[in-house]
């Protein structure tokens, strides 16, 4: 089956190029993986004549996990690992598994552990 891991990466007060610059590291760690894919989300059609760029949608991932199961234990440990090396100004990261959302923002390494633990618990049970 499946799986589409939705990754919503955003920094308070941060440019789009900052924005732009932190999705791209993440993407190509996400690469590396055992993954089917890792797209940015396809964002809606700017009006014609805008300038202004919508930060949510450039940093936004789309995962396809596909049928392996250790996949979303792998998107995880490397969306901890990157958590950690952004020392200066901590952004906020939104995970979405279908309708079970996991947001961290200001958490120890340890509450960021024990958080993505439990998400990835979670569905391991479901089989998801």
């Amino acid at each position: 089956m499946d799986r589409e891991l939705r990754i919503l990466l955003s920094e308070e007060g941060a440019e789009a190029e900052r924005v732009a610059d932190l999705t791209g590291y993440l993407r190509e760690e996400l690469l590396q993986l055992d993954v089917d894919d890792v797209a940015a989300a396809p964002g809606e059609a700017a009006p014609p004549g805008a300038r202004a760029v919508d930060v949510t949608q450039i940093g936004e991932l789309l995962v396809s996990l596909g049928g392996t199961v250790g996949a979303l234990n792998q998107v995880m440990t490397v969306l901890r690992g990157w958590l950690g090396r952004c020392r200066e100004r901590r952004p906020t990261l939104r995970v979405a598994l279908g309708d079970d959302v996991l947001e961290i923002s200001e958490a120890t390494d340890e509450q960021v552990t024990e958080a993505f633990d439990v998400f990835v618990k979670r569905h391991s049970r479901t089989g998801v």
